[in-house]
C-alpha cells in the first residue's frame, strides 16, 4: 500500500454536522400558491382582523364600563356607518372565516410534539393553535347569538347591552366566554410577533426578544380591558331587550 505523503492524513475526514438549536423549525414558507395563500393568511390575522379586535375589545367593549346608555351609544355609531353591511362581510366576516379555515389546513401540516420537544417555541406554536380552535368556535355562537339571532342591534342598540347579558347569564357560557377573549388576546398578540418575526420587521434575535416581550404586555392589556367589559355586564341588573326598553335606553330615559 502506498504510504500518504508527508502531512497529510490517509483518513478522510467526516463531514461536519450542522448544529441544531433548541424549539422547532418555522413554518414552510412555501412555494407559488401555497406562499401566497401563507403570506395572505399571515397578513389577514392583522389587517383586518387584528384591527378590529383592537377596537371591538379596547374600544367597543370598553364603553360598557361606563354602562348600558354608553355602550349602546357605541353601537349606534357602528350601526349608523355607511356601507356597514358590506363592512362586516369584507372586512369581518370572509377575512376571519379565511383566516382560520386556512389556520387549520396549516395546523393540519404542521409538525408539534411538546412531550418529545418541549421547548418556548414549541409551546407557543401549540398554544398558537389551539387557540385558534377556541376564537373560531367562540367567533361563531358569540356572532350568531348577538347579529343574527333575537333583536336586530343595528336597529336597536338600546337592547346591546342586554343581549350581551343573556350570553353571560349561564355560567358554563361565562366560561366560554372568558375563555374566548383570552385566547383572541393570546392569538393576536402573539400573531403580530410572528408576524413581525416572517415578514422582516424585527431582524435579529434582541429585536424579536424585545418585541415578545411588548406583545405579551399587549395581551395582558387586552385581557384586562375585555375583563373589565365582562365585570361591568355581569355586575349591571339585567337591562331590557325588547323593543320599549331599547328605546328608554337610547333615550336616556
Amino acid at each position: 500500500m502506498a504510504s500518504s505523503p508527508a502531512g497529510v492524513s490517509s483518513v478522510p475526514s467526516a463531514p461536519s454536522k450542522p448544529r441544531l438549536h433548541g424549539g422547532v423549525a418555522p413554518l414552510r414558507a412555501g412555494q407559488g400558491h401555497s406562499y401566497f395563500w401563507r403570506r395572505l393568511h399571515s397578513l389577514t390575522g392583522i389587517v383586518p382582523i387584528g384591527a378590529f379586535l383592537l377596537e371591538h375589545i379596547l374600544v367597543s367593549n370598553a364603553t360598557a364600563i361606563n354602562g348600558p346608555a354608553a355602550y349602546a351609544h357605541q353601537v349606534k355609531f357602528l350601526g349608523s356607518l355607511p356601507l356597514v353591511i358590506v363592512l362586516e362581510a369584507f372586512g369581518i366576516w370572509l377575512p376571519i372565516a379565511f383566516h382560520g379555515l386556512y389556520g387549520f389546513y396549516i395546523w393540519y401540516r404542521g409538525d408539534a410534539n411538546v412531550v418529545s420537544y418541549p421547548w418556548q417555541g414549541n409551546w407557543m406554536y401549540t398554544l398558537q393553535r389551539w387557540t385558534g380552535v377556541i376564537i373560531f368556535a367562540y367567533i361563531g355562537w358569540h356572532v350568531w347569538h348577538l347579529r343574527f339571532a333575537g333583536i336586530d342591534l343595528h336597529q336597536h342598540p338600546g337592547a346591546s347591552f342586554g343581549k350581551v347579558q343573556l350570553e353571560l347569564a349561564q355560567p358554563a357560557f361565562l366560561v366560554f366566554y372568558i375563555a374566548g377573549l383570552l385566547a383572541a388576546a393570546w392569538h393576536f398578540s402573539y400573531g403580530l410577533w410572528l408576524f413581525c418575526a416572517k415578514w422582516g420587521v424585527t431582524v435579529g434575535e434582541k429585536a424579536r426578544q424585545r418585541f415578545l416581550i411588548f406583545c405579551m404586555l399587549l395581551f395582558f392589556v387586552i385581557s384586562g380591558v375585555g375583563l373589565m367589559s365582562i365585570r361591568s355586564f355581569v355586575t349591571h341588573s339585567q337591562q331590557p331587550t325588547d323593543e320599549q326598553g331599547a328605546q328608554v335606553i337610547e333615550e336616556g330615559r
